[in-house]
């Protein structure tokens, strides 16, 4: 951490007040006085700061590789260490006495006592923390914020408990993270990223803890201008922290165009976010010219610290605003990325699992830039990095790093009808508890529900993600994100997850390539108001009005998703007509632009909004029908044949 709490401090000195808060150990007080010592001598040698910071970075660098080597190499021993050093910490909470642990930090013990749990099993437990309760009651140190899960798909949030301690393991894994990146991007730490970065609101709870998304904190925090992929960003701070998403959107797209000779690489958390930034570009570029032509800022942008920030940017510069018009002009927007900020290396957002499906869409606006997707985390805990960004994002898979937190894996086995793990059951039985394996235990090719103890005061805690073993980094597998585990369609016996609906979507899209359409954007739910209940997908389409879709091909995709489906959603289907024929519902433009809104006013991050591939929150479904503007049925039931075992996937 100490090139970090360095550039903290050598940013502003009175950032050490906050370093000092975020220390969780006391080798970090004796780190402090090392790193104030440097700061004040940096200040008097401040001809050879630059030198002498590039130099400390490198050689951090090269430590931080050597840890990861290190500690990919003694996968078990760190494990072993870190859940010993967890139990060590919170000995004495409620929750482990409640379990009967009795001070034993032996991981025999702490699996036999402790049960796997979901947030539902600790729900009144946090409660009390919001409300108040200061007493140790899942972690010793004190809870410092409750972070917030993106929970979309339901319409509420689950609250995660979190501490100083927490924040410094986090930005940990960031920089060794920056660390990888030294070694395999172009101009690592030269020029600007254009990242398009959101807060949303923060709520304090009765108890006075702030409620709030972790990229909320994050950015709120001194700890943004030192993070990765390195310092400069072409968005000001003010930009990024103004809650008005449309003034935060306008205001970033406007200083990224204003300097777009300098930018090298662009972004946003996910996929989602920096599209969404692109076609806001194609809906606003007139307005933006215009300011950029002018050296002035639209009225609709009130906020005066938002104005004064791009003020300080915004300069006029009619030959840059003739530029954007031309290229924003021309009929085709493909490569529009590499058009106006030449100089870009590199795409950098989430693409796994869900976010997939946005590939395409990035290749076109790129002109197939690298994608690459580095990070894998979650509300409750930072997990793992991609230790070869630049492989192809169908090729994506993340080193889980060991001292992160205790990591243990519930073998998945979808709709096989072995586990019937994909639809969450609140408790395991004894025998699936003795089913889990530890991180050094995992087999290569195999599926897993991921479980975690955290260092903050998660027990066994049933994240939620479904992972596949995809290889090894020395002695510590590397794991392919597949999908949400609790993402599901389901009437009766069937179980459709994200990843089936996804490949079921992305076979019936085929039907549309000879019309020049395709689907944009999609959700689904389970309409219960027919007889029998029927998969509902809403489609957001880019369509050619010159070449209409006929509704006999809308009909055939509904059939392709069908034949595409699992065994028991077939059997549903064709033999007890439990199943009703599946239907698209086509949507007016920009709906899910405005699904996104309805989310956000509802409390959900549009920096970690990723849209819901299920929803279930009555105001959406009402949203989304009322945009409707047409819709099809499958006109015959898919494809199925009686005698198949009931877990083979046959579509």
């Amino acid at each position: 951490m100490d090139i970090f709490y360095l550039e903290l401090v050598l940013e502003k000195p009175q950032n050490i007040f906050y370093v000092l808060k975020s220390s969780f150990s006391s080798s970090c007080i004796y780190k402090l006085l090392y790193i104030t010592l440097q700061v004040f001598l940096s200040m008097e040698r401040s001809v050879a700061n630059e030198a002498s910071k590039a130099t400390i970075m490198a050689e951090d660098y090269k430590k931080d590789l050597e840890f990861i080597e290190e500690v990919t190499s003694n996968v078990d021993d760190v494990q072993r260490r870190v859940l010993a050093e967890i139990i060590s910490q919170n000995v004495h909470v409620e929750y482990l006495q409640r379990h009967n642990l009795n001070g034993s930090t032996d991981r025999d013990t702490f699996k036999k006592v402790v049960p796997v749990i979901t947030y539902e099993d600790i729900q009144l437990d946090i409660k009390r923390i919001a409300y108040g309760d200061k007493s140790p009651i899942l972690c010793s140190q004190p809870i410092s914020e409750l972070l917030s899960s993106s929970g979309t798909s339901g319409g509420e949030s689950k609250l995660i408990p979190s501490t100083e301690a927490a924040l410094g393991r986090r930005l940990q894994l960031l920089k060794l993270l920056m660390s990888v990146m030294s070694q395999v991007a172009p101009d690592f730490g030269k020029g600007k990223g254009m990242y398009f970065m959101f807060i949303s609101s923060e709520q304090k709870t009765p108890g006075g803890l702030l409620a709030r998304f972790f990229t909320t904190s994050f950015y709120k925090s001194p700890y943004i201008n030192c993070g990765y992929p390195c310092r400069k960003f072409t968005s000001p701070t003010a930009t990024i922290l103004s809650q008005d998403s449309y003034q935060s959107m306008y205001s970033q797209m406007l200083c990224g165009l204003c300097q777009n000779q300098e930018v090298l690489r662009v972004g946003s958390l996910f996929a989602t976010g920096f599209i969404r930034g692109i076609r806001f570009l194609e809906k606003h570029w007139s307005l933006l010219c215009n300011d950029i032509r002018n050296g002035t800022i639209n009225t609709q942008i009130t906020d005066p610290s938002v104005r004064e920030a791009v003020m300080e940017i915004l300069k006029p510069d009619p030959k840059l605003a003739d530029f954007i018009e031309a290229e924003c002009s021309k009929d085709s927007w493909q490569g529009i990325i590499t058009r106006l900020w030449p100089n870009t290396k590199y795409v950098d957002a989430i693409l796994t699992g869900s976010m997939s499906q946005y590939i395409p869409i990035l290749d076109y606006y790129s002109n197939s830039l690298p994608l690459i997707s580095t990070l894998y985390g979650s509300s409750e805990c930072h997990f793992g990095i991609n230790l070869n960004p630049f492989c192809k994002p169908s090729e994506v898979s993340y080193t889980l790093i060991p001292t992160m937190c205790y990591f243990e894996f519930l073998p998945y086995h979808g709709n096989s009808g072995v586990t019937d793990s994909i639809s969450m059951p609140k408790s395991l039985n004894e025998k699936e508890q003795q089913q889990l394996v530890d991180l050094a235990d995992v087999e290569i090719g195999q599926e897993y529900e991921l479980v975690v103890t955290t260092y903050s005061g998660l027990y066994r805690y049933r994240v939620g993600d479904v992972l596949r073993v995809a290889g090894y980094k020395n002695n510590a597998p590397r794991f392919n994100f597949l999908c949400r585990e609790n993402v599901i369609l389901s009437i009766g016996a069937d179980f459709t997850n994200e990843v089936e609906l996804q490949n079921a979507v992305k076979n019936a899209v085929g039907n549309l390539m000879p019309f020049d359409s395709q689907v944009t954007e999609y959700t689904s739910y389970v309409d219960i108001t027919t007889i029998p209940s029927h998969y509902v997908l809403f489609w957001e389409l880019s369509a050619n009005d010159s070449t209409p879709v006929p509704p006999s091909v809308f009909e055939d995709c509904c059939l392709t998703i069908e034949e595409s489906l699992n065994y028991f959603y077939r059997e549903g289907r064709a033999s007890n007509e439990s199943i009703g024929p599946l239907e698209i519902r086509v949507v007016e433009n920009e709906t899910f632009d405005k699904l996104m809104d309805y989310c956000s006013s509802l409390g959900a991050s549009m920096n970690q909004y990723k849209t819901p591939r299920c929803v279930k929150y009555a105001p959406l479904i009402e949203m989304l029908n009322s945009r409707v503007v047409s819709n099809y049925f499958s006109p015959t039931c898919p494809k199925w044949v009686p005698g198949y075992k009931k877990w083979n996937n046959t579509n």
